[in-house]
């Protein structure tokens, strides 16, 4: 019997039992041989997709054909060309990590198709969401009447925590209003403020310290200037683990002018927010509570697939004010008191069931390994920090506030700065050639700069020695230059 679609005519969107049986027979074999290859497969692995583009051009197919097959081919053949970014020797970006309950919660949740967004539809599915949220809202000491929403990632949540902000300090007029953010900000937050209607001359770029923080006191004279000026400071984003370097700015700091100045105090905590979990991050992160909102992504430090992300608002009425609307085929929304209605607390009113996700893994393993693994990454940080700066060659841009390692090749010899920026890129080329580990650079006040995020569940010691080892041989061998090695970073 062939395992795929039943024959025409005979309702072909309802296979039997025994079809879907082999079907998830098919998948689990996939997937196993996957998860079971991910220690020896490439880092890397885009070398050549480009030219094979075209296999993935073709008119919509009338008829049907073997799923198992197709998803063959989609395994086997189309995901290894990419970035390996759930596998140990991922060291670039911000790693995810596809931690395999929440794959399978996926699996519960999209067959069993239930709707969330409105509380009376699903009350025990949306309370089990609520429920995931407080969690991630206790790691920052969030009082009772915090709101939370899960969402497809830090992109939107920083969106939807601009919109409370704004409606909050503002109100219906805010083009005089003053949204202020880093140089170092993640780059979702500049352009969530202009989503959201602040002129780009109104987001204004506050200064660092020598720590790459942004500058408390700066930011206090910004906010002066700008009233002097006639105009409303509204917004502050603070950073909790940028993505160039992974600092943390001084929340504690951050809050106190917040406080004394009446403006909004919103935590890009999307990298660095689950190290709540621990000692180390909690201090790190001291002062994070005053916030007005967070975002944090739990696709980040929690390890779940791509597409999870959180904001939590202190008090939640500043969550759902500016998202109340009235629609004639909606049911009454729910006690907020009591309950919780999604489509009032974020713009979507269709949205998966995401709460899954979060809870399974959650209870399947419980807090204390999400607390050792996230242990074992700043560990392993701060042992690539103190390796790496041994290297005359190699010096930090500081010491990492978590588990992200910055730093820069310099041999010392008076060089200029675009030479250094090209023996860098030079560097992180040597390095992805062996294509044990995949890295990524970033820019830096204007210099390009080295980075190893170590954010895996599955990125041990042997990996990041293997990574730290490289730059080591490398950094040692690149000397007065050498033929380059083109990779698929394009650097």
């Amino acid at each position: 019997m062939s395992d795929g679609p039943s024959p025409a005519g005979a309702r072909p969107l309802e296979p039997d039992r025994e079809t879907v049986a082999r079907w998830l027979e098919a998948a689990k074999v996939l997937v196993l041989d996957h998860l079971d290859g991910l220690e020896t497969a490439p880092a890397g692995g885009v070398e050549g997709a480009l030219d094979r583009l075209d296999e993935l051009v073709e008119p919509l197919p009338e008829d049907g054909a073997e799923l198992t097959g197709l998803l063959e081919r989609v395994v086997r053949d189309w995901v290894p060309a990419s970035f390996n970014t759930a596998g140990p020797g991922y060291l670039a970006y911000i790693p995810g990590g596809g931690i395999v309950p929440s794959a399978i919660a996926d699996l519960v949740a999209d067959v069993t198709n239930r709707y969330v967004g409105v509380f009376a539809a699903a009350p025990l599915l949306a309370r089990l969401e609520m429920t995931a949220i407080r969690w991630l809202g206790d790691l920052f000491d969030q009082p009772p009447g915090m709101r939370g929403v899960l969402t497809s990632g830090g992109s939107i949540a920083n969106l939807i925590a601009l919109v409370c902000a704004r409606h909050d300090r503002l109100g219906e007029r805010f083009d005089d209003g003053v949204v202020y953010v880093s140089g170092q900000v993640h780059h979702s937050v500049e352009k969530a403020a202009t989503f959201v209607g602040f002129p780009r001359a109104r987001v204004r770029r506050v200064e660092t310290d020598a720590s790459l923080r942004l500058d408390p006191e700066r930011l206090r004279a910004a906010i002066a200037a700008d009233r002097r000026a006639g105009l409303r400071p509204a917004i502050v984003v603070a950073s909790a683990g940028t993505t160039n370097t992974g600092t943390v700015d001084d929340h504690v700091a951050l809050a106190d002018v917040a406080r004394d100045e009446g403006v909004w105090l919103h935590s890009d905590a999307a990298y660095g927010g689950a190290f709540a979990m621990t000692d180390r991050g909690r201090r790190a992160l001291a002062g994070i509570e005053r916030s007005d909102s967070i975002t944090v992504d739990p696709h980040k430090g929690l390890f779940l697939p791509y597409g999870t992300g959180c904001l939590l608002v202190r008090d939640g009425e500043k969550l759902a004010a500016p998202h109340r609307s009235e629609a004639g085929y909606l049911p009454p929304m729910q006690d907020p008191e009591i309950a919780q209605d999604f489509c009032e607390t974020s713009p979507e009113l269709s949205r998966e069931f995401r709460g899954l996700r979060l809870w399974l893994p959650l209870k399947t393993f419980g807090a204390r390994a999400f607390r050792a693994a996230l242990d074992e990454k700043l560990d392993l940080a701060a042992r690539a920090a103190e390796t790496l700066a041994a290297e005359p060659t190699l010096h930090l841009v500081q010491a990492p506030h978590l588990s992200l390692v910055a730093f820069r090749w310099d041999d010392g010899r008076g060089r200029s700065p675009d030479e250094l920026d090209e023996r860098n890129r030079e560097l992180l080329r040597r390095v992805l050639a062996h294509g044990e580990v995949w890295l990524s650079g970033a820019w830096v006040e204007g210099r390009f700069t080295q980075r190893i995020c170590v954010l895996s569940f599955r990125t041990h010691a042997e990996h990041v020695d293997r990574a730290v080892a490289r730059y080591v041989e490398e950094a040692r061998a690149l000397g007065d230059g050498g033929r380059s090695v083109t990779t698929a970073d394009g650097s």
